[in-house]
């Protein structure tokens, strides 16, 4: 497959093993591929990010880190402490040449493993969760493992706010009174190919 269909086709891949190998199948190319359509998505959350946390010492999970654009974009703005984690080993081989990342996680398709007991102060997942990626179970997971009190910077694409699956699952959470939304922005995600996405930063409720 060339590199210019793997964007076009992703949003058709079904979760577990088939994501695994698309993604592995990916890697060298994904970031030209990506950042040729302006993907904007990894520094807005690093931005928002750093307006609500100040403290660079913060230990930080990049949920489904890919290449490390995200973590990159973190760690440009100040952070220094920072895992990832994939599905993919060979997108796990790139993000380790930006030597950015504290340790690397390669995780089973089958979900979310702990998270070392709610260590993390901040999840971030920039483009991580939506169709082609991530289920939305794990947005519920996310908010879970932060520690209370911590913040999750979630990125949804301009469908997956609009899906209950994806969306839906923020603002029940908000309801549940396990999260406050700190921040909602709508904002460019892929503009090559006119795509936007919100980026949330939501802070876990203490307890």
């Amino acid at each position: 497959m060339s590199a210019e269909k793997y964007l076009a086709n992703v949003y058709k891949v079904t979760h577990g093993e088939a994501m695994r190998d698309y993604y592995d199948r990916w890697a060298e190319d994904y970031e030209a591929e990506l950042l040729g359509n302006g993907y904007a998505t990894p520094l807005r959350c690093a931005q928002a990010l750093a307006r609500h946390v100040k403290a660079t010492d913060l230990p930080i999970m990049d949920f489904a880190c890919g290449t490390g654009l995200a973590g990159a974009a973190l760690f440009s703005a100040g952070f220094r402490t920072i895992d990832g984690m994939d599905i993919s080993a060979a997108m796990l081989e790139q993000a380790r040449k930006k030597s950015v990342y504290r340790r690397l996680l390669h995780v089973g398709s089958e979900g979310l493993p702990d998270l070392y007991d709610h260590r993390y102060g901040a999840i971030v997942s920039a483009g991580g969760i939506g169709a082609g990626a991530a289920p939305g179970v794990l947005i519920d997971a996310l908010i879970d493992q932060v520690a209370p009190g911590g913040r999750v910077v979630l990125s949804l694409n301009d469908q997956a706010v609009l899906d209950d699956d994806f969306g839906g699952r923020v603002h029940r959470a908000v309801k549940e009174e396990r999260i406050e939304i700190l921040e909602d922005e709508d904002g460019p995600h892929l503009p090559g190919l006119e795509l936007r996405a919100r980026v949330f930063v939501l802070a876990r409720t203490p307890g």
